[in-house]
């Protein structure tokens, strides 16, 4: 996909919806949904990416969106019960129709201050109008 508006091309007022479409959630790992390692569950982790990235991407556009694809999705370092995991997600890259997200968890312990990147994908959306077609995902007046 060609970038249409890389970072030196934007507008200031498309560099602004990206700063303020970051969206940061942060969940307590119970076992409830650690796998037999006693570890965060992939499937829950790719969920909580999505989930989140569909934020991002909502907050820049305000337009309905759906996903698209998943990016290389890196699991750098198990996610334990008991510990906090934060996820953020980033519009990296703003199309005509699509627009992709990274997004980041980091796993930080509950009483200590050590925070560690632990994952990381992106995701593409792309938006749609009423008749689920594709639509500008910008425009300078939005």
């Amino acid at each position: 996909m060609p970038l249409t508006h890389p970072p030196e091309t934007r507008s200031d007022a498309m560099n602004k919806r990206v700063q303020n479409s970051e969206a940061r959630v942060i969940k307590a790992i119970f076992p409830s949904i650690t796998n037999h390692h006693n570890t965060l569950f992939g499937g829950e982790a790719l969920s909580w990416m999505d989930e989140t990235a569909f934020i991002a991407a909502t907050r820049f556009c305000r337009k309905p969106l759906v996903t698209v694809s998943s990016d290389r999705i890196d699991f750098k370092k198990a996610i334990p019960a008991g510990s906090l995991a934060e996820i953020i997600a980033n519009v990296i890259h703003v199309g005509n129709t699509s627009l992709k997200v990274e997004v980041n968890i980091f796993v930080e312990d509950m009483y200590q201050d050590v925070r560690e990147h632990a994952i990381r994908g992106v995701f593409t959306f792309v938006a749609v109008d009423e008749n689920r077609k594709a639509t500008k995902v910008w425009t300078d007046n939005l």
